[in-house]
């Protein structure tokens, strides 16, 4: 479940029972619920909202690197053709000393990541369409990762 700051900014996510226990604790409110159910008093929630702004300076560090956070971080579309990618790619292959940085990596579909095999994106002669960075962890969170 979504949690925003008061500013509407989101935070991340919650867990229901996180969520819950917010809510009765008055802490945070429901934005956005479902229609038809109730948890007490509070509609059951899909989106909630901070009462008071928590300075989240925390979140504006460099996210941790993983397959799941590089994968949204380029909206698991490929960095070559655009299309759905499930398969990460290395630009400097891990043969040749690459390494499993936010830099040195890319989301790719199996076809793309096939046909570069162990080259560079120059060798292969392929372009990419994003350049790889390094995201804030606010980034991941609000979905606003990619760069063009």
């Amino acid at each position: 479940m979504t949690l925003l700051n008061a500013s509407y900014e989101p935070l991340g996510t919650v867990t229901f029972q996180h969520a819950v226990r917010m809510l009765f604790r008055e802490v945070a409110t429901v934005e956005e619920a479902h229609d038809d159910r109730m948890i007490g008093p509070h509609p059951w929630p899909r989106v909630i909202r901070l009462v008071r702004y928590v300075a989240a300076k925390w979140m504006y560090r460099p996210a941790s690197y993983s397959r799941t956070n590089l994968l949204k971080r380029d909206r698991h579309r490929c960095a070559y053709c655009g299309r759905h990618a499930m398969t990460i790619d290395h630009l400097l292959p891990q043969s040749r000393g690459g390494t499993w940085t936010w830099l040195n990596t890319v989301a790719a579909c199996g076809s793309c990541n096939g046909r570069k095999a162990n080259r560079t994106p120059a060798e292969a002669g392929m372009r990419l369409l994003v350049q790889p960075y390094e995201p804030t962890r606010a980034q991941l969170a609000a979905g606003q990762a990619v760069r063009l």
